[in-house]
């Protein structure tokens, strides 16, 4: 299961929070209702408390502290999609507010229209729109950007340690890094890419490389021990030493 998210309706007007910059995705939004999403619907298996009231959609309860939500799942996606705080002392209730703007809803929508909705309440309103999934796609590039620079400073650092290549799979290519750091020679580093990669990632594949210069690559026609293959391409660079000095004081080893 993926984490939970609010959709931008419920960011703004629920929670009251400004939309962060496409740089911060929604799901990291430091807020105890998202906190309490995350917890329970971190495992696919854990069972919910539906919303009974709620007829139209299946709806699921998160409650923390004096903040009331309401879950529901796309796929394996849960997305936050109304919330509310009770005040203390107050007698009124979330669910049933969210139930009687539900029946609002759905006396509006039979007004409106000749096929009447069959059901007790309306809260489709309430579902992911569009701008909340192209919000979503606009952070997947954010989400590649940053799960590139993690896999490129671990791919560096192992081979900085035994000078061999060391390779991570991706869903349609693979990356590959060597480097090597000869006694009295630069740190040539060389970084293969195999399989289909479209053609704006091999230039943010490059850029990521710690300790590179961005306008230092140059095509390669083999790699350091090898010939290329037919589906693979390589470039290479030179290493800043500082760099790679910094890339092996890892601060998780030891």
């Amino acid at each position: 299961m993926r984490p939970p998210r609010p959709t931008l309706r419920c960011l703004r007007e629920d929670l009251g929070l400004p939309l962060p910059q496409v740089t911060v995705p929604l799901d990291e939004i430091d807020h105890p209702i998202l906190a309490k999403a995350g917890e329970q619907f971190a495992d696919s298996d854990t069972k919910h408390e539906r919303i009974r009231a709620i007829d139209d959609q299946v709806l699921f309860k998160v409650k923390v502290q004096r903040w009331r939500g309401a879950v529901w799942i796309d796929a394996d996606l849960p997305w936050l999609v109304a919330a509310g705080r009770r005040e203390d002392g107050s007698g009124n209730d979330f669910y049933a507010a969210l139930e009687a703007e539900g029946r609002a809803a759905r006396a509006r929508y039979n007004v409106a229209h000749a096929d009447a909705l069959r059901t007790e309440t309306s809260t489709a309103h309430l579902l992911p729109a569009r701008e909340d999934h192209v919000r979503y796609q606009a952070e997947a590039a954010v989400r590649f950007a940053r799960r590139l620079r993690v896999t490129l400073l671990d791919l560096a650092r192992a081979s900085l340690r035994d000078g061999r290549e060391h390779a991570v799979e991706f869903d349609t290519f693979t990356i590959g890094l060597q480097v090597r750091a000869d006694d009295g020679h630069e740190t040539y580093l060389a970084v293969r890419i195999t399989g289909s990669v479209p053609p704006n990632v091999t230039p943010l594949i490059l850029r990521h490389v710690p300790g590179c210069d961005v306008e230092g690559w140059y095509p390669e026609y083999a790699l350091p021990e090898r010939e290329l293959l037919p589906a693979e391409q390589a470039w290479s660079n030179i290493m800043d030493p500082r760099a790679a000095a910094e890339v092996l004081d890892d601060p998780d080893d030891g």
